[in-house]
């Protein structure tokens, strides 16, 4: 305590706190001249005492100055005044903010005069001003949101109600085709949100591998002819053939940056042309750099606008939003993937003569030239009809697009609400495949397919489709782990659906007398039965009896009705001795029973005399047989 006390008596304090403390001070009389500061006006660029003998108010600036001299007149008649801002000069004739707390002398008995602590408050007020730039940003950002989304679907919603109003099939035409147009621009919107949101949160991942991007540049372009020719403009394609290899990396993001840069041209352009070049060089052994260009004729961008473009939310000018629409964040998003890959994007533009964006990305590559496909050959092909799938999704809107789509390709369908409805469809039915929504109430998509997979037989490998809105990698990652067997984002189309079951899976339809004949001979595990009646022998031997006695009844019945051709009361009668099968541990037999009712309900009867005589003879031996080894 004696040492911090000679530290005080000695003049140290003083000189920490005032000499060389971070606030500058200033002791003035009441007429703003400068009689003591500190050294911190070194900060300002000024030397020591440089400033003593000037008038403070020469140095307050214009804008502050009249707030600040009537702030300075009341600390006159205060003994302590605080937290009065200005801007002070400094000598380079910059300005930087200040707040003062000041404390009257004359009001301790001194002299008529002031000391003000000044604290330097630039970089708070610069993160002010930011911040109420970025609330500006967002409250416009949310504005054009808005905006956006209500168009396509107002949009939508007046062209359902004409099109409940018996329009002719040419209008009919027109309406479908506007309904298509609005839902792909909500599309776009929504999934620059879900990117932007994946970017921002380090989320996103990238795929590697490999892909042609000739290929890609060609099938990309196709896809804007019709705009294109709609706005009667000239584009013309320029792919090196160089480009006609097989490089790795992410086509799917390579796709939107390209589609990004192309649509803005289409939508900023209005008349002359557009002009998509693509090259690929080779920078080692085995690297290669894309370097992909799109110039337009368009409107072009102010030179002062350039260095902003490429911010999120951002477009040249608030009339580019209220003219031509749009968020703000295809470039950005283009320029955040760009980068992502380790690449460059450049833009060049003259106000009313057009712009130039230029993309450079560095991808592995191979030396094999690889022979140009027809991307949708093989939507050529006919499916195979008869495939059973169930369709598990909560909307029912989603739920009826799905099944006319596989009604068209002559599928039968069938729909369950929620992920427990579909356990239990699987457990008495036969599906080729499922199609399960990831996102659902009572039981979700992951929990049902993980449940399914513990299902004995056929259902426990039948194959899953996971449907979900959330497109991410780690997405993709987390279905596969929960046992499904293909991922398909949503909004899907119908090529989307058709390349999933029947060209990626190779889906066809299981045939009911190919799963009968597994059933050679027929076996049944009563350790179920035992565990559950807790080993009473009874109990098991007449559970054994009565499925022996209903077995032979329903047997006989099924054969009369055969006679007949009642195929769907052969189904009833084939859903009423299931659960028997499943309690006797007959699950093969189970899974029989099951194809089979389904089968009589929607199948060509002529197939169905040989599986189900064969499960006749089936249930007649097995009734006998549970029968005999139990005694």
């Amino acid at each position: 305590m004696k040492s911090l006390l000679a530290y005080i008596r000695k003049g140290e304090f003083y000189k920490a706190v005032v000499e060389q403390g971070s606030d500058i001070i200033f002791i003035v009389d009441f007429s703003g001249t400068i009689h003591y500061h500190n050294a911190s006006v070194k900060t300002l660029g000024y030397r020591a005492k440089g400033l003593i003998g000037k008038n403070i108010f020469d140095y307050i600036s214009p804008e502050t100055l009249e707030s600040f001299q009537r702030q300075f007149r009341q600390s006159q008649r205060k003994a302590f005044n605080q937290k009065i801002e200005f801007q002070f000069r400094c000598r380079d004739n910059s300005y930087r903010y200040f707040e003062f707390n000041s404390i009257n002398l004359k009001h301790r008995g001194g002299p008529e005069g002031l000391i003000l602590d000044c604290r330097d408050i630039t970089q708070r007020k610069e993160d002010a001003a930011e911040l109420l730039r970025l609330q500006k940003t967002k409250e416009q950002f949310m504005a054009n949101i808005s905006h956006e989304i209500r168009t396509p679907i107002n949009g939508i919603a007046g062209m359902i109600e004409l099109l409940s109003q018996n329009p002719s099939d040419e209008d009919r035409k027109t309406f479908l085709n506007a309904i298509k147009h609005s839902a792909e621009n909500l599309k776009v919107i929504i999934n620059d949100l879900l990117d932007l949101s994946a970017i921002e949160s380090g989320k996103l991942r990238f795929e590697k591998i490999p892909f042609n991007p000739a290929e890609l540049i060609q099938n990309l372009t196709q896809t804007f002819t019709y705009q294109v020719r709609e706005k009667r403009l000239d584009f013309h394609v320029q792919i090196a053939p160089e480009l006609n290899i097989m490089i790795v990396g992410d086509p799917a993001r390579l796709n939107q940056i390209l589609t990004n840069l192309v649509s803005n041209a289409v939508k900023f352009t209005h008349r002359g042309s557009i002009t998509l070049t693509a090259s690929l060089s080779k920078s080692g052994t085995r690297k290669c750099l894309l370097r992909v260009s799109v110039k337009d004729t368009g409107v072009g961008i102010p030179e002062d606008k350039l260095q902003t473009i490429f911010e999120s939310f951002s477009q040249a000018d608030a009339s580019v939003t209220r003219r031509y629409g749009g968020t703000g964040l295809g470039l950005a998003i283009a320029k955040q993937l760009t980068e992502l890959q380790k690449g460059n994007i450049t833009v060049q533009s003259r106000e009313h003569a057009g712009s130039e964006f230029t993309i450079t990305i560095p991808y592995p590559c191979s030396n094999t030239i690889r022979k140009l496909e027809q991307s949708k050959d093989y939507l050529l092909k006919p499916p195979p009809s008869g495939l059973r799938v169930l369709v598990v999704e909560d909307n029912e809107i989603n739920r009826m697009y799905a099944e006319l789509l596989l009604r068209s390709w002559q599928c039968i369908t069938d729909t369950a609400e929620n992920g427990l409805i579909a356990v239990e469809k699987v457990k008495s039915c036969v599906y080729d495949a499922v199609l399960m929504d990831v996102q659902m109430p009572v039981m979700d998509g992951y929990e049902s397919t993980k449940t399914i997979r513990q299902l004995p037989g056929r259902s426990g490998s039948i194959p899953i489709v996971a449907l979900t809105a959330n497109a991410t990698k780690a997405d993709l990652d987390k279905c596969l782990a929960a046992g499904m067997n293909a991922f398909l984002p949503k909004p899907f189309t119908r090529d989307d659906l058709y390349r999933i079951l029947f060209v990626e899976l190779k889906l066809t339809p299981a045939k009911i007398s190919s799963i009968s004949a597994n059933v050679n001979e027929p076996k049944f595990n009563l350790d179920y039965l035992k565990r559950v009646s807790n080993h009473d022998k009874a109990f098991v031997r007449d559970i054994i009896n009565t499925f022996a006695q209903t077995a032979s009844e329903l047997a006989g019945k099924m054969e009369r009705e055969m006679q007949v051709n009642n195929w769907y009361e052969i189904g009833r009668l084939v859903h009423q001795i299931k659960p028997s099968l499943s309690l006797l541990g007959m699950h093969d037999l189970r899974e029989v029973a099951a194809s089979l009712e389904a089968s009589c309900k929607t199948s060509n009867t002529r197939e169905l005399t040989q599986p189900v005589t064969r499960f006749i003879e089936t249930l007649r031996i097995i009734a006998a047989k549970i029968v005999i080894e139990e005694i």
